[in-house]
């Protein structure tokens, strides 16, 4: 098949991965992928690491001069395209539009991975139900969401979590992971991997670290990832007195090392999320696990089984969970053991895989192979 994925988004994270992942593992089985993006956007800079063949177009804001140049686009390749898949608003609604002002135009197949809510205007509908042969969501949940308050069709959309790879993502030497990247041996090491964004939790996670100070001299907190909250999360932090016993590390290419590093994993998110491509990283990773039930999360998490549930925006239930797996290693060892089981039956990039070549195929141009 010939499939072309559509990205307006600027940023980085998530659902920019998996458009990379799944691009170039749909690439190795034999397909023709190409992105259409901005030449501003961070994925247009990644695809290359992926392989993937990148487009660079502006399709910035839902504006004509963002539209003209996509529809000529399509246009003129529209023949040799088996499926469109969009994934942001604006994205999503340009090739919509484009599509509907061409003859004979591909089929779109839209990718929701977020859980914000839909609004019920008119045009969303046509949008979601009209202009979309299929919508994939990243979870049940979000799903579940679309059919109860959208009143979405059940049969016009499929759940399909993001997949990882559980040969990279496995359980390592702790020891030996820190020595790889000079951090103390003796110390004790909570983290997150996450775009820093203001509702992946990363303040309720310093508050619960101001709790646990005093009676975890040991403890540090490990800070995966990058983004546009650098700023106020620095201001958080020595706010709450812990600017000292938090390492901000940045983006890395060799997540699953730190991973290994961590005694326990933490996503204290409160919205947006379907299932987290880092929870399942760290489930891979066998890691003990303290997240929220927001989006789709509990699909993979469930409390006292794969991992422990906290409510939202609560750093002293996250600071006690915590220190409940800091105590207790059988529990940790159990949990760990647990989420890697799960994540290895099914939440492998495979399956991912798999189930989108199904549905391209499925709700592509008839023909396509």
């Amino acid at each position: 098949m010939h499939i072309v994925h559509t990205e307006s988004s600027l940023g980085w994270g998530g659902q920019e991965i998996r458009i990379l992942t799944e691009a170039r593992g749909l690439m190795e089985r034999g397909h023709q992928v190409r992105l259409l993006c901005p030449d501003k956007a961070q994925i247009f800079r990644a695809a290359s690491d992926y392989g993937v063949p990148v487009v660079a177009l502006p399709i910035y804001k839902k504006r004509l001069p963002d539209f003209f140049p996509l529809r000529q686009w399509l246009a003129e390749n529209r023949t040799g395209i088996d499926v469109v898949n969009t994934h942001s608003s604006t994205d999503s609604w340009l090739a919509a539009l484009a599509c509907r002002t061409l003859a004979n135009p591909p089929p779109i197949v839209r990718t929701r991975h977020l859980s914000t809510p839909v609004n019920g205007s008119r045009g969303t509908r046509w949008l979601y139900e009209k202009a979309c042969a299929h919508v994939v969501v990243t979870g049940e949940k979000l799903k579940e969401q679309l059919v109860d308050q959208n009143r979405f069709p059940a049969d016009h959309l499929t759940s399909i979590p993001t997949g990882i790879d559980t040969d990279r993502f496995q359980p390592r030497g702790r020891l030996a992971a820190r020595a790889y990247l000079g951090l103390d041996p003796e110390a004790i090491y909570v983290g997150i991997l996450a775009t820093l964004r203001d509702w992946k939790g990363h303040t309720i996670l310093f508050e619960a670290l101001a709790a646990l100070g005093a009676r975890w001299p040991r403890l540090r907190l490990l800070v995966i990832g990058d983004g546009p909250y650098r700023d106020r999360l620095d201001i958080r932090a020595e706010s709450l007195g812990v600017t000292e016993r938090i390492d901000f590390v940045g983006h890395r290419l060799d997540a699953e090392r730190w991973l290994n590093a961590l005694d326990v994993f933490t996503l204290p998110s409160w919205g947006d999320e379907g299932v987290s491509q880092a929870l399942m990283q760290a489930m891979a990773s066998a890691l003990p696990i303290v997240t929220t039930p927001v989006g789709s999360l509990t699909e993979v998490i469930h409390d006292g089984e794969t991992g422990l549930i906290v409510p939202p925006r609560d750093g002293a239930a996250l600071a006690v969970a915590i220190e409940r797996l800091l105590t207790d290693a059988g529990l940790a060892q159990r949990l760990g053991d647990a989420a890697r089981a799960l994540a290895v039956e099914r939440c492998g990039v495979e399956r991912m895989l798999d189930r989108m070549e199904e549905i391209f195929r499925r709700y592509g141009r008839p023909g396509s192979v």
